[in-house]
């Protein structure tokens, strides 16, 4: 949840620091610090609130270093305040650290340590830990990677930290377990930098190392990075990737937002997605993922699908994909849940886990487990070479581009894109769809992202509904079918950045409980397109109508029925019921984001949110 960066070399470390840290802040924004080493001088700032209040706290003359780290950070353990603030020092002052994660049992830890005369400044887990490193260097007489070594064995959670002592200027300790962390290689190791993702240095070096879980290494300028297990201290081998992400892409293109940057290249983000592997004119989907393991689905008793958030809704609608088009029955589950209550899991279950930034902490804790139970498990994710992706048997990539804004846009419409074709893919090879169905499937598919042009082309409208309901206290999304989950994922939206309460439900349920909510001061939102269930629809817009809610309805093009009920309309084009999420969506994401912004909120930064979840 929260970002880290650092650098060691022969440039100055402080732009590298604080740029990185703006370009992790999607990841934790309660606070931030940063640490320099010049000339034997510790130079350490922190405070609460965001990286800008940071840089506003350091005077110039105390930026010059070639060597420190930063940390932005999404509170666990103590509220966010400057002293909660990371990096943290050892009460010698000789080591300092930053971490993103939770460190489990860092109260008995605490306590023993307190025992051997250790205080405690911050209430942080993360102050447990670097004291614990500390006690053992200096009562083992140790070097610093070593006692990273030793304490990580005796601490219990999930990390990613990198550790710096005074007396070893010329090198940091980071290691990993549950949390990301990436290290940048340059030019005949003459520097190095470390960040929680790749962004903070792309523009410096395409080669990275990603750390496995329960690794460690020592960064050391002009030295080859050696990686050891921390559980035996024994080498592993280092596998150096190149990267294939640029500057451009993380930056906003004249965009206010980078919500409404990333709302606005779905079209994009869909064709790359389905780029390569669906050839409509030759009735052909590749996907290697599948197609090497096609027989795994095909004979599979069941597959289960686990997410958390946006993402547990991309897999609802692929539940109604996967049992329509290939006939193979589906759950959908919470990862959240799923590793907790003991599921019965075997080797007939596929396993398909979904995560935009492929760090989810719970899905990937489901991810083992599944594995551990015998599932095979595909992963979909947007992060090339994150745990997910490196953990899981195979899976795909939705090559949706960096997602920087909290509120997942592109991710949504992607994955429901990579699991349209694998469905589609699965039901061409049971024979559940016929030639010409499939045919069909795959050219509408192909006009999706045109389709999603049109409907962005409605923006200014939308901004003028949104205007109206902008005060609105309370909202409710309906939908049925393929677009229930839509429903969900539309309220999901407005709370995440508007902080308006919103729930979605089956347009069917509204009167087991919520239509005693409605009155004329409710806006409801409706997905009524032709194609799924419209007759139904139509009936339920018309009790909320008789009871004077506010409706807002999403339509087919050229529908005139609901038109007459409703207080407003936005159309969409038509297209197959399977795909019409993609298209329902995007004027709800529109709307979500023109309320926040009417309201005054920070659209891209939510409070209390992060947009990598690896802690639970």
């Amino acid at each position: 949840m929260c970002g880290i960066t650092g650098y060691i070399g022969y440039r100055q470390a402080y732009p590298i620091i604080i740029n990185g840290l703006q370009r992790l802040e999607y990841r934790g924004y309660d606070s931030a610090g940063v640490f320099l080493y010049h000339e034997n001088d510790i130079r350490l700032t922190k405070t609460k609130g965001k990286v800008a209040d940071l840089k506003a706290l350091i005077p110039p003359e105390n930026t010059t270093a070639n060597i420190g780290i930063g940390h932005t950070r999404w509170a666990t353990h103590g509220i966010p305040n400057d002293v909660n603030s990371h990096p943290h020092t050892s009460q010698s002052g000789n080591l300092v650290i930053v971490h993103n994660g939770i460190i489990e049992n860092y109260d008995t830890l605490k306590k023993e340590l307190i025992n051997r005369g250790y205080t405690f400044k911050s209430d942080t887990d993360t102050e447990v830990l670097i004291n614990l490193i500390e006690e053992i260097q200096i009562s083992k007489k140790l070097k610093l990677g070593k006692a990273v070594q030793l304490a990580l064995n005796q601490v219990f959670g999930a990390y990613a930290i990198a550790v710096f002592d005074k007396s070893k200027p010329n090198e940091i300790v980071v290691a990993r377990l549950g949390s990301p962390i990436a290290i940048g290689v340059g030019k005949n190791n003459s520097e190095f930098f470390i960040a929680s993702d790749a962004s903070p240095y792309i523009e410096y070096t395409k080669k990275t190392i990603y750390l496995e879980d329960g690794e460690m290494a020592i960064v050391r300028l002009n030295r080859d990075i050696v990686v050891r297990k921390i559980s035996t201290d024994s080498p592993v081998g280092s596998n150096i990737q190149e990267l294939h992400l640029n500057l451009e892409q993380i930056e906003k293109g004249g965009y206010e937002h980078f919500m409404l940057k990333e709302i606005f290249e779905q079209p994009k983000a869909i064709v790359d997605t389905y780029r390569g592997r669906m050839i409509p004119h030759e009735g052909i989907i590749k996907m290697s993922g599948v197609d090497d393991n096609l027989e795994k689905f095909l004979n599979a008793r069941r597959i289960v699908i686990v997410a958390c958030g946006t993402s547990w809704h991309a897999g609802l609608v692929a539940e109604y994909m996967f049992e329509n088009f290939a006939r193979i029955p589906v759950e959908v589950e919470y990862a959240s849940e799923f590793r907790y209550r003991n599921p019965i899991i075997s080797e007939k279950d596929v396993v398909i886990a979904i995560s935009q930034s492929g760090e989810t902490a719970d899905t990937l804790a489901a991810v083992k487990m599944a594995k551990e139970r015998g599932a095979f498990v595909f992963g979909i994710c947007n992060v090339v070479g994150s745990s997910i992706a490196r953990e899981t048997h195979t899976g795909s990539y939705t090559h949706a581009g960096p997602e920087i804004g909290v509120a997942s846009t592109k991710a949504f419409t992607t994955q429901i894109t990579l699991l349209t074709l694998i469905a589609l893919r699965l039901g061409q090879a049971n024979g559940s769809l016929s030639k010409q169905e499939f045919y069909n499937s795959l050219h509408s598919l192909e006009l999706i992202p045109d389709k999603i042009v049109s409907v962005l082309a409605n923006d200014a409208h939308i901004k003028y509904i949104a205007s109206i309901y902008k005060d609105a206290p309370n909202c409710l999304y309906l939908g049925r079918g393929y677009n229930f989950p839509v429903a969900l994922e539309g309220a999901l939206k407005l709370k995440e950045i508007s902080y308006i309460h919103a729930e979605g439900y089956p347009a069917a349920e509204m009167k087991h409980g919520p239509i005693a909510l409605i009155d004329e001061n409710m806006p409801i939102v409706v997905i009524a397109t032709k194609k799924g269930h419209y007759d139904k629809v139509v009936s339920n817009i018309q009790e909320i109508k008789s009871r004077n809610g506010k409706i807002i309805a999403i339509v087919t093009q050229g529908d005139t029925v609901v038109k007459g009920l409703a207080d407003h309309v936005i159309e969409i084009p038509d297209t197959k019921e399977a795909f019409s999420p993609l298209l329902t969506t995007i004027p709800l994401q529109l709307l979500s984001y023109h309320i926040a912004v009417m309201r005054g909120c920070n659209v891209d930064q939510p409070r209390n949110l992060a947009k990598s979840v690896t802690v639970e």
